[in-house]
């Protein structure tokens, strides 16, 4: 078994996308591979095979080995409930909240879990593709380090060190990163790839060559920049896509604790919507649908909601004509009350909801957290879906009497008695073409119109897209270094490798 590192020099250097494409590049070659993040915080999460939950990102590199997500393979999971503390999760089960204090003290305790994790993981499978989190060079949190070289060393694997040139200083990222990491995390740091490079590779080549020589580490390879990559996101909120004239306008809220955000990544792709995040202080712009995405605390996001002008704009939208749907926390709003007495997602009491459905939600200790098979009440043809739950809470009240969905014969969600508003607990709704189409064409896009059928099948999406990612690996990596770093010998290929750093 060989466990190969991939760090960063910052957040959002690429490391996330260069796992998913070593793991998609080794798969297609029939080499037993599987992702591997020790340490992961995000509020973008799914429901892995074994009933856990795992960071959203890690389950996209699953996919790329063409596994089912396992809690192994992302053993601790923080999600921020405010800008001091976080849920922790452990080998895909909460474990408690903790401040940011207590979690530093604790991570030599979680570091145990981590190694359990990885061993089991590596009794699996041949290769592991291990992703750190923010950079090595954090001097605050090496104390302990678990993410990033505090692994690497434990596990004794190699590391290659990613740096985004399109931020602009990627030499000093890369140099500044090995000055301030120890003498043997420095040894085990293998060499470099540039991420994110447009323009004449000529330009480049200098510095690649000071790089090495300064370093005496090699540039394994450039990656140019991918445009028009859309691929589930660990936690940042993507820019919306492209859209035709006449196309749904679809406005979303960007919540302070916004969770599964990448649920609306169908709708950027589909050319009938005009889908727009709102940040803070924006104005409300009008639009045919409102979607509130789910939330990690969800009375804190609520209170943010009304201090925002969002009720007083929906319920102008609503007298307008226009829709709302909501998801899992953003359901949960949909209603008169949410109750958090014993304090789960934040400092226990009670707020008052945004009252457009007639129930109610009171925060209860266990999580639901499980793959679901359903059918939409939404139009005529009793649309199928799959999807998953992850959320805390339990809804009771006489709008769950008008169902949104069944869900193997339970009744899911609600919908208003107008018509106008409706809401799921289901995450990944909109990823299959028929039931996003059913959902858009209630919201008001019309079924008479060119781009009404032209919903995107968002999981054929995700795989073409990590083939798009590991063909820039074949092409633009050293892949006979790579291979021989992990130990699987050289590629069969008419590709002269060598080269390859040079055709960026």
């Amino acid at each position: 078994m060989t466990t190969l590192m991939i760090q960063g020099t910052t957040s959002d250097a690429g490391k996330t996308t260069v796992v998913a494409a070593l793991c998609r590049w080794l798969a297609r070659q029939g080499v037993s591979v599987a992702p591997f993040k020790p340490q992961n915080m995000a509020l973008n999460s799914a429901v892995t095979v074994d009933g856990g939950e795992i960071g959203r990102s890690t389950a996209l590199q699953a996919l790329a080995c063409g596994l089912e997500p396992h809690s192994d393979m992302n053993p601790v999971l923080l999600k921020p409930q405010s800008d001091c503390g976080a849920q922790v999760i452990l080998r895909g089960k909460v474990h408690g909240n903790m401040d940011a204090l207590d979690y530093h003290a604790y991570k030599a305790e979680a570091m145990a879990s981590v190694m359990d994790a990885w061993r089991a993981l590596s009794a699996r499978y041949d290769v592991i593709i291990a992703e750190g989190a923010g950079s090595p060079a954090e001097i605050n949190l090496r104390t302990n380090d678990i993410a990033n070289m505090g692994f690497a060393e434990a596990a004794d694997c190699p590391v290659l060190l990613v740096g985004d040139i399109d931020k602009g200083g990627v030499f000093a990222q890369l140099v500044g990163t090995l000055e301030l990491i120890s003498d043997s995390e420095r040894a085990r740091t293998q060499g470099f790839i540039i991420n994110r490079f447009r323009g004449d590779i000529g330009l480049l080549e200098p510095g690649l060559d000071w790089l090495a020589e300064r370093t005496g580490k090699p540039v394994t390879g450039v990656l140019p920049y991918l445009h028009g990559l859309v691929i589930d996101a660990e936690d940042s909120v993507g820019t919306s896509g492209a859209s035709e004239a006449g196309a749904l306008n679809v406005i979303v809220p960007v919540l302070p604790r916004i969770s599964n955000h990448n649920d609306f990544d169908p709708l950027r792709l589909h050319p009938g919507v005009n889908l727009q995040f709102i940040g803070p202080d924006q104005p409300i712009p009008p639009a045919d649908l409102i979607l509130l995405p789910g939330s990690k605390s969800t009375r804190h996001d609520l209170q943010w909601l009304k201090a925002q002008g969002w009720p007083q704009a929906i319920r102008k939208h609503l007298r307008y004509g226009g829709k709302v749907f909501a998801i899992c926390g953003g359901f949960q709003m949909l209603g008169t009350e949410v109750q958090d007495p014993d304090g789960l997602e934040g400092e226990a009491g009670n707020t008052e909801g945004l009252g457009l459905l007639n129930m109610t939600t009171r925060m209860v200790a266990g999580k639901q957290l499980k793959n679901v098979t359903g059918t939409l009440t939404i139009g005529p043809d009793k649309t199928g879906f799959t999807g998953y739950e992850m959320h805390n809470g339990v809804t009771t009240g006489p709008a769950l009497a008008s169902p949104m969905a069944v869900l193997d014969g339970n009744p899911d969600g609600a919908i208003s008695e107008d018509g106008l508003v409706a809401g799921t607990y289901v995450h990944g709704i909109f990823d299959q073409p028929e039931a996003c189409t059913a959902i858009l064409h209630w919201a008001g896009l019309g079924t008479d119109t060119e781009l009404a059928g032209e919903a995107v099948n968002y999981q054929h999406h995700r795989q073409q897209q990590l083939d798009r990612m590991a063909d820039l690996v074949e092409d633009h990596l050293d892949t006979d270094w790579l291979r021989n770093l992990l130990g699987l010998g050289k590629q069969t290929t008419n590709a002269d490798d060598r080269t390859k750093r040079r055709s960026g």
